[in-house]
C-alpha cells in the first residue's frame, strides 16, 4: 500500500481508506481530473444526490439523471464529465474518450438537438479539490488509494458497490479492506 501517491494523476481514481470517515468522503470513489504542484481537483463517482438534472439546472430538460454531489468545494458551481470531447468546445481530455468541461451552452444545445445524448453526460454539484502538498499529507496519514479508471466508473450507477468493488479489484490485502464493515466497531 505503499506509494500510492506517487501513482495519482489525472485520469485516475482516488479511494477513500476504510478509516477515513470525514463524511463527505467517508466510502468515496473519485474521479482525478487536474493533479499538479498547485494542487489538485477531482470529481466524486458514488454520490447522486436526491433530485434530477432537469430539476436543478436551466436549459437540462431532457435529463431526467440524478445529480451527482461532486464534492465539498464550491456547491453552487455546476461541473459535467461527458464523452463528447469531439462536439464540446474547450473540452479537457482526462483519459481516452473521457472529457471534463468545456462550453456548458453547447452541451446543452447538443443535447436538446439529439446529438448527444443524457447518457453520455454525468453532472456533478461542486468538486472536491486539495491546495499544493494537501493530498500528500492526506496520503501519508492513510486515508487515500488510487486505482486506474475507465468510463465504466463514471457512468455506472452501481453507486452502493462502487467503493468496495474498486478497493477490491486491486487484490491482496485491499480485499480485506473491501469487506471490512462501515463502522469499525461493528467488526
Amino acid at each position: 500500500m505503499d506509494n500510492e501517491f506517487e501513482m495519482l494523476a489525472p485520469g485516475k481514481l482516488l479511494i477513500a481508506s476504510a478509516n477515513l470517515l470525514e463524511s463527505n468522503f467517508k466510502r468515496t470513489v473519485l474521479l482525478m481530473c487536474e493533479h499538479n504542484e498547485e494542487g489538485s481537483i477531482g470529481f466524486i463517482l458514488n454520490k447522486p444526490m436526491e433530485f434530477k438534472v432537469c430539476e436543478a439546472i436551466s436549459g437540462f430538460d431532457e435529463i431526467d439523471e440524478p445529480l451527482h454531489m461532486g464534492g465539498p468545494v464550491q456547491v453552487d458551481t455546476v461541473h459535467f464529465l461527458h464523452t463528447r470531447g469531439d462536439v464540446i468546445d474547450d473540452a479537457q481530455e482526462v483519459l481516452p474518450g473521457l472529457f471534463w468541461g468545456g462550453d456548458k451552452e453547447q452541451l446543452s444545445y447538443l443535447i436538446n438537438t439529439g446529438v448527444i445524448r443524457p447518457s453520455q453526460v454525468r453532472f456533478f454539484l461542486g468538486y472536491a479539490g486539495w491546495s499544493a502538498g494537501q493530498l500528500k499529507e492526506e496520503f501519508e496519514e492513510g486515508s487515500w488509494y488510487t486505482a486506474d479508471a475507465s468510463n465504466q466508473h463514471v457512468f455506472t450507477e452501481e453507486y452502493e458497490r462502487m467503493w468496495s468493488r474498486t478497493v477490491r479489484s486491486k487484490g491482496g490485502d485491499y480485499c480485506l479492506v473491501a469487506n471490512s464493515p462501515e463502522l469499525p466497531g461493528m467488526n
